[in-house]
C-alpha cells in the first residue's frame, strides 16, 4: 500500500522511529522559523499581516502536545519514496498556527490530545508518544474509521477527523506536498514546428521544412 492509498485509508502507517526523539526539537525550530518570518506576503493587507505575525509569535501547544501532533501527522502522511513526511513539510507548525487562527479548534485539539494519552495510559500504561509503534496504530485503528468505531470512542473519532483534515491541508499546501502531487504550475509552451506526420498528411515534404 503506497502513501496515497494509506491516506485514503486514514493513514494507518507507522511513523519513523526517530520522530518521537526529535519531535520537540524539530517543532521548536519550525515555530522559531515561522515566528521569524516577517516578510509580508503578496495580496495580504497590513492588518492581516500584523495579525498573522502576532499569531506566529504566540504559543498554544506545549512541547508534549507538539510531539504528539508530530507523531500523529507522520502516521497520517509518512515519508515515502516520492517525498518527505508531514512533519518534514512543517505540518505541526501549521496546526499550531491554525488553532490560534481559528480558536474553535483549540478545545477539540487539546481535548483530543489529552483523550489520546488517557486511552494510551489505560491500555498500555504510557502516554501515546511513548507507546510502541504497534500500540499507537492499534489505538488509532479504533478511531480512524467512524463507521466501525465503538460509541464510547466518539470523542477520539471526532478528534482524529480534525487532526487528519488539518494534516492533509497543511501537507498539500506546502512545497513538499505540492511537489508530491506533481503540480508544476504554469509552464511556457514549446513550439517545435508542425509534426512531420501532419506535414505528410497534407502533402508536404518534412525534409524541406526540417532539412
Amino acid at each position: 500500500m503506497n502513501r496515497r492509498e494509506s491516506l485514503k485509508a486514514l493513514g494507518l502507517i507507522a511513523a519513523g522511529s526517530a520522530v518521537v526523539a526529535g519531535a520537540c526539537k524539530d517543532d521548536k525550530n519550525a515555530k522559531k522559523s515561522a515566528a521569524n518570518t516577517s516578510e509580508k506576503l503578496p495580496g495580504v493587507q497590513d492588518f492581516e499581516h500584523e495579525r498573522n505575525t502576532k499569531l506566529q509569535e504566540e504559543i498554544f501547544f506545549n512541547e508534549h502536545e507538539m510531539a504528539t501532533i508530530t507523531v500523529l501527522s507522520d502516521i497520517i502522511i509518512p515519508k515515502d519514496e516520492i517525498s518527505g513526511s508531514a512533519s518534514e513539510a512543517g505540518v505541526p507548525a501549521f496546526i499550531e498556527f491554525m488553532v490560534k487562527d481559528i480558536p474553535s479548534y483549540k478545545t477539540p485539539m487539546r481535548g483530543g490530545l489529552k483523550w489520546l494519552d488517557i486511552q494510551s495510559q489505560k491500555r498500555y500504561s504510557n502516554t501515546f508518544i511513548k507507546c510502541k509503534k504497534e500500540e499507537q496504530l492499534a489505538l488509532i485503528d479504533m478511531i480512524a474509521y467512524p463507521a466501525k468505531a465503538e460509541a464510547n470512542m466518539s470523542q477520539g473519532v471526532n478528534f482524529f477527523i480534525l487532526m487528519r483534515d488539518l494534516t492533509s491541508s497543511g501537507f498539500y499546501t506546502s512545497e513538499i506536498g505540492v511537489k508530491d502531487i506533481g503540480y508544476v504550475g504554469n509552464v511556457p509552451g514549446v513550439w517545435n514546428g508542425v509534426p512531420a506526420d501532419v506535414l505528410k498528411s497534407h502533402g508536404f515534404d518534412p525534409e524541406k521544412f526540417f532539412g
